[in-house]
Protein backbone atom coordinates (compact mmCIF):
# COMPACT_ATOMS: atom_id res chain seq x y z
CA UNK A 1 0.00 0.00 0.00
CA UNK A 2 2.94 2.33 0.72
CA UNK A 3 4.23 2.01 -2.85
CA UNK A 4 0.74 2.62 -4.21
CA UNK A 5 0.38 5.70 -1.98
CA UNK A 6 3.66 7.11 -3.26
CA UNK A 7 2.45 6.65 -6.83
CA UNK A 8 -0.88 8.36 -6.09
CA UNK A 9 0.81 11.34 -4.42
CA UNK A 10 3.20 11.60 -7.39
CA UNK A 11 0.25 11.56 -9.82
CA UNK A 12 -1.54 14.31 -7.91
CA UNK A 13 1.47 16.63 -7.87
CA UNK A 14 2.29 15.81 -11.48
CA UNK A 15 -0.96 17.39 -12.69
CA UNK A 16 -0.75 21.13 -13.49
CA UNK A 17 -4.18 21.80 -11.94
CA UNK A 18 -2.77 20.81 -8.53
CA UNK A 19 -0.67 23.97 -8.46
CA UNK A 20 -3.58 26.26 -9.32
CA UNK A 21 -4.57 26.14 -5.64
CA UNK A 22 -1.09 27.05 -4.39
CA UNK A 23 -0.74 29.89 -6.89
CA UNK A 24 -4.23 31.24 -6.12
CA UNK A 25 -3.65 31.22 -2.35
CA UNK A 26 -0.22 32.81 -2.74
CA UNK A 27 -1.53 35.62 -4.96
CA UNK A 28 -4.56 36.38 -2.76
CA UNK A 29 -2.63 36.44 0.51
CA UNK A 30 0.18 38.52 -1.02
CA UNK A 31 -2.31 41.08 -2.35
CA UNK A 32 -4.00 41.32 1.07
CA UNK A 33 -0.66 41.84 2.80
CA UNK A 34 0.42 44.48 0.26
CA UNK A 35 -2.90 46.30 0.58
CA UNK A 36 -2.70 46.45 4.38
CA UNK A 37 0.98 47.38 4.29
CA UNK A 38 0.08 50.32 2.07
CA UNK A 39 -3.31 51.45 3.43
CA UNK A 40 -3.82 49.44 6.59
CA UNK A 41 -3.60 52.49 8.83
CA UNK A 42 -6.57 54.17 7.18
CA UNK A 43 -8.56 50.91 7.36
CA UNK A 44 -7.91 50.54 11.09
CA UNK A 45 -8.79 54.19 11.78
CA UNK A 46 -12.14 53.68 10.06
CA UNK A 47 -12.80 50.37 11.81
CA UNK A 48 -11.96 51.79 15.25
CA UNK A 49 -14.02 54.99 14.97
CA UNK A 50 -16.83 53.64 17.11
CA UNK A 51 -14.44 52.34 19.78
CA UNK A 52 -12.08 55.30 20.09
CA UNK A 53 -14.78 57.49 21.57
CA UNK A 54 -15.41 55.06 24.43
CA UNK A 55 -12.06 53.32 24.98
CA UNK A 56 -8.40 54.29 25.24
CA UNK A 57 -6.82 52.14 22.52
CA UNK A 58 -3.09 51.54 22.66
CA UNK A 59 -0.75 49.13 20.96
CA UNK A 60 -0.27 48.00 17.39
CA UNK A 61 -3.62 46.52 16.41
CA UNK A 62 -2.61 46.25 12.76
CA UNK A 63 -0.32 43.27 13.26
CA UNK A 64 0.36 39.85 11.79
CA UNK A 65 -2.32 38.14 13.86
CA UNK A 66 -4.98 40.56 12.64
CA UNK A 67 -3.97 40.00 8.99
CA UNK A 68 -3.91 36.22 9.48
CA UNK A 69 -7.42 36.24 10.95
CA UNK A 70 -8.74 38.26 8.01
CA UNK A 71 -7.12 35.83 5.59
CA UNK A 72 -8.72 32.88 7.37
CA UNK A 73 -12.15 34.49 7.17
CA UNK A 74 -11.76 35.18 3.47
CA UNK A 75 -10.04 32.01 2.24
CA UNK A 76 -11.42 29.12 4.28
CA UNK A 77 -14.74 29.72 2.54
CA UNK A 78 -13.06 29.42 -0.89
CA UNK A 79 -10.59 26.59 -0.20
CA UNK A 80 -13.22 23.82 -0.72
CA UNK A 81 -13.35 24.75 -4.42
CA UNK A 82 -9.56 24.49 -4.67
CA UNK A 83 -9.64 21.08 -2.99
CA UNK A 84 -12.48 19.85 -5.20
CA UNK A 85 -10.37 20.69 -8.28
CA UNK A 86 -7.99 17.91 -7.30
CA UNK A 87 -10.15 15.52 -5.25
CA UNK A 88 -12.82 15.37 -7.94
CA UNK A 89 -10.23 14.28 -10.49
CA UNK A 90 -8.50 11.40 -8.69
CA UNK A 91 -10.96 8.76 -9.92
CA UNK A 92 -12.97 10.50 -12.63
CA UNK A 93 -9.81 11.73 -14.33
CA UNK A 94 -8.39 8.21 -14.57
CA UNK A 95 -11.71 6.88 -15.82
CA UNK A 96 -11.72 9.57 -18.49
CA UNK A 97 -8.18 8.73 -19.62
CA UNK A 98 -8.84 4.99 -19.56
CA UNK A 99 -6.14 4.24 -16.97
CA UNK A 100 -8.64 3.16 -14.30
CA UNK A 101 -9.18 -0.17 -16.04
CA UNK A 102 -5.45 -0.83 -16.08
CA UNK A 103 -5.20 0.10 -12.39
CA UNK A 104 -7.95 -2.34 -11.43
CA UNK A 105 -6.19 -5.22 -13.18
CA UNK A 106 -3.44 -5.09 -10.56
CA UNK A 107 -3.57 -7.62 -7.67
CA UNK A 108 -4.84 -4.93 -5.28
CA UNK A 109 -8.37 -4.72 -3.89
CA UNK A 110 -10.63 -1.87 -4.92
CA UNK A 111 -10.96 -0.88 -1.28
CA UNK A 112 -7.18 -0.46 -1.01
CA UNK A 113 -7.08 1.56 -4.23
CA UNK A 114 -9.80 3.93 -3.10
CA UNK A 115 -8.39 4.36 0.41
CA UNK A 116 -4.98 5.07 -1.10
CA UNK A 117 -6.46 7.76 -3.32
CA UNK A 118 -8.30 9.22 -0.31
CA UNK A 119 -5.12 9.33 1.78
CA UNK A 120 -3.12 10.85 -1.10
CA UNK A 121 -5.75 13.55 -1.63
CA UNK A 122 -5.84 14.21 2.11
CA UNK A 123 -2.06 14.67 2.05
CA UNK A 124 -2.51 17.24 -0.73
CA UNK A 125 -5.17 18.98 1.38
CA UNK A 126 -2.90 19.12 4.43
CA UNK A 127 0.02 20.47 2.39
CA UNK A 128 -2.24 23.16 0.92
CA UNK A 129 -3.43 24.20 4.40
CA UNK A 130 0.16 24.18 5.69
CA UNK A 131 1.17 26.49 2.83
CA UNK A 132 -1.76 28.75 3.66
CA UNK A 133 -0.73 28.79 7.34
CA UNK A 134 2.87 29.70 6.50
CA UNK A 135 1.81 32.60 4.27
CA UNK A 136 -1.05 33.91 6.36
CA UNK A 137 0.43 33.57 9.85
CA UNK A 138 4.21 33.34 9.72
CA UNK A 139 4.81 35.70 6.79
CA UNK A 140 2.28 38.20 8.18
CA UNK A 141 4.07 38.12 11.54
CA UNK A 142 7.39 38.78 9.80
CA UNK A 143 5.90 41.77 7.94
CA UNK A 144 3.60 43.29 10.56
CA UNK A 145 4.93 41.94 13.86
CA UNK A 146 2.73 40.74 16.72
CA UNK A 147 0.53 42.37 19.34
CA UNK A 148 -2.91 41.85 20.83
CA UNK A 149 -5.58 40.61 18.41
CA UNK A 150 -8.75 42.69 18.10
CA UNK A 151 -11.58 40.89 16.32
CA UNK A 152 -14.72 42.65 15.11
CA UNK A 153 -17.84 40.51 15.22
CA UNK A 154 -21.42 41.34 14.28
CA UNK A 155 -22.47 42.18 17.84
CA UNK A 156 -19.20 42.68 19.70
CA UNK A 157 -15.45 43.14 19.60
CA UNK A 158 -13.11 40.60 21.19
CA UNK A 159 -9.60 41.49 22.39
CA UNK A 160 -7.16 38.60 22.78
CA UNK A 161 -3.81 39.13 24.45
CA UNK A 162 -0.67 38.55 22.38
CA UNK A 163 0.52 35.56 24.42
CA UNK A 164 -2.89 33.91 24.04
CA UNK A 165 -3.23 34.04 20.26
CA UNK A 166 -0.79 31.75 18.43
CA UNK A 167 -2.22 28.51 19.83
CA UNK A 168 -5.65 29.60 18.59
CA UNK A 169 -4.37 29.74 15.01
CA UNK A 170 -2.80 26.29 15.40
CA UNK A 171 -6.12 24.93 16.70
CA UNK A 172 -8.06 26.69 13.91
CA UNK A 173 -5.88 25.15 11.19
CA UNK A 174 -6.11 21.73 12.82
CA UNK A 175 -9.89 22.04 12.78
CA UNK A 176 -9.79 23.35 9.20
CA UNK A 177 -7.90 20.18 8.23
CA UNK A 178 -10.85 18.10 9.45
CA UNK A 179 -13.32 20.36 7.63
CA UNK A 180 -11.40 20.25 4.34
CA UNK A 181 -10.98 16.48 4.59
CA UNK A 182 -14.78 16.32 4.67
CA UNK A 183 -14.78 18.13 1.32
CA UNK A 184 -12.14 15.71 0.04
CA UNK A 185 -14.24 12.67 0.96
CA UNK A 186 -17.36 14.17 -0.66
CA UNK A 187 -15.52 14.96 -3.90
CA UNK A 188 -14.05 11.45 -3.93
CA UNK A 189 -17.52 9.93 -3.49
CA UNK A 190 -18.94 11.94 -6.38
CA UNK A 191 -15.88 11.05 -8.46
CA UNK A 192 -16.87 7.38 -8.24
CA UNK A 193 -20.01 8.08 -10.29
CA UNK A 194 -18.38 10.17 -13.01
CA UNK A 195 -16.03 9.65 -15.92
CA UNK A 196 -15.30 13.38 -16.15
CA UNK A 197 -13.68 15.54 -13.48
CA UNK A 198 -16.04 18.47 -14.11
CA UNK A 199 -19.01 16.59 -12.64
CA UNK A 200 -17.51 15.88 -9.18
CA UNK A 201 -16.03 19.40 -8.94
CA UNK A 202 -19.33 21.11 -9.77
CA UNK A 203 -21.27 18.57 -7.74
CA UNK A 204 -19.15 19.11 -4.62
CA UNK A 205 -19.55 22.88 -4.74
CA UNK A 206 -23.27 22.55 -5.50
CA UNK A 207 -23.81 20.37 -2.43
CA UNK A 208 -21.86 22.80 -0.23
CA UNK A 209 -23.77 25.81 -1.59
CA UNK A 210 -27.14 24.06 -1.24
CA UNK A 211 -26.49 22.95 2.33
CA UNK A 212 -25.16 26.39 3.25
CA UNK A 213 -28.34 28.03 1.92
CA UNK A 214 -30.57 25.59 3.79
CA UNK A 215 -28.59 26.13 7.01
CA UNK A 216 -29.06 29.89 6.67
CA UNK A 217 -32.81 29.79 6.08
CA UNK A 218 -34.81 30.67 9.18
CA UNK A 219 -37.61 28.24 8.34
CA UNK A 220 -38.88 25.61 10.82
CA UNK A 221 -39.25 23.11 7.96
CA UNK A 222 -35.45 22.71 7.77
CA UNK A 223 -34.74 22.68 11.53
CA UNK A 224 -34.42 18.89 11.67
CA UNK A 225 -31.77 18.99 8.91
CA UNK A 226 -29.59 21.84 10.12
CA UNK A 227 -27.68 19.97 12.88
CA UNK A 228 -26.37 17.41 10.35
CA UNK A 229 -25.48 19.74 7.46
CA UNK A 230 -21.68 19.66 7.38
CA UNK A 231 -21.10 23.17 5.88
CA UNK A 232 -22.67 24.60 9.03
CA UNK A 233 -19.94 22.94 11.10
CA UNK A 234 -17.03 23.81 8.79
CA UNK A 235 -16.81 27.34 10.17
CA UNK A 236 -16.65 26.25 13.81
CA UNK A 237 -12.92 27.15 13.80
CA UNK A 238 -14.05 30.69 14.64
CA UNK A 239 -14.96 29.47 18.13
CA UNK A 240 -11.25 29.29 18.96
CA UNK A 241 -11.16 33.09 18.76
CA UNK A 242 -13.95 33.58 21.30
CA UNK A 243 -13.24 34.19 24.94
CA UNK A 244 -13.91 31.79 26.53
CA UNK A 245 -13.70 29.05 23.91
CA UNK A 246 -16.80 26.86 23.76
CA UNK A 247 -14.93 23.56 23.58
CA UNK A 248 -18.12 21.53 23.84
CA UNK A 249 -19.58 23.12 20.70
CA UNK A 250 -16.31 22.80 18.77
CA UNK A 251 -15.95 19.15 19.72
CA UNK A 252 -19.54 18.43 18.70
CA UNK A 253 -19.03 20.10 15.32
CA UNK A 254 -15.75 18.23 14.82
CA UNK A 255 -17.48 14.91 15.52
CA UNK A 256 -20.20 15.74 12.98
CA UNK A 257 -17.50 16.36 10.35
CA UNK A 258 -15.67 13.14 11.22
CA UNK A 259 -18.92 11.18 10.89
CA UNK A 260 -19.43 12.74 7.45
CA UNK A 261 -15.88 11.73 6.44
CA UNK A 262 -16.58 8.14 7.49
CA UNK A 263 -19.96 8.06 5.72
CA UNK A 264 -18.69 9.67 2.50
CA UNK A 265 -15.57 7.48 2.33
CA UNK A 266 -17.47 4.33 3.27
CA UNK A 267 -20.08 5.07 0.60
CA UNK A 268 -17.32 5.68 -1.94
CA UNK A 269 -15.82 2.27 -1.15
CA UNK A 270 -19.23 0.59 -1.37
CA UNK A 271 -20.07 2.02 -4.78
CA UNK A 272 -16.53 1.77 -6.17
CA UNK A 273 -16.46 -1.97 -5.44
CA UNK A 274 -19.59 -2.28 -7.56
CA UNK A 275 -18.54 0.12 -10.32
CA UNK A 276 -18.75 -1.29 -13.82
CA UNK A 277 -15.53 -0.34 -15.62
CA UNK A 278 -16.26 -2.30 -18.77
CA UNK A 279 -19.16 -0.22 -20.06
Amino acid sequence: MWSLLQIEVFKIFKRPRTYISFVAITVIITLIQLAFYSDGGAYMDFALQALKGRFDINGKLLNGYFIAYLVLQMLLVQVPLLIALVAGDVLAGEANMGTLRMLLTKPVSRTTILLTKFIATTIYTLILLAWMAILSVLVSILIFGTDDLLIFMSDKAVLLREHDVFWRFAAAFFYAAIAMTTVTSLALLLSVFSDNAIGPIVGTMSVIILFTIIAGLELPFFDFLKPVLFPRHMLAWKAFFNEPVNYKAVTRSGLVLIIHIIVFTGSAIFFFKRKDILS
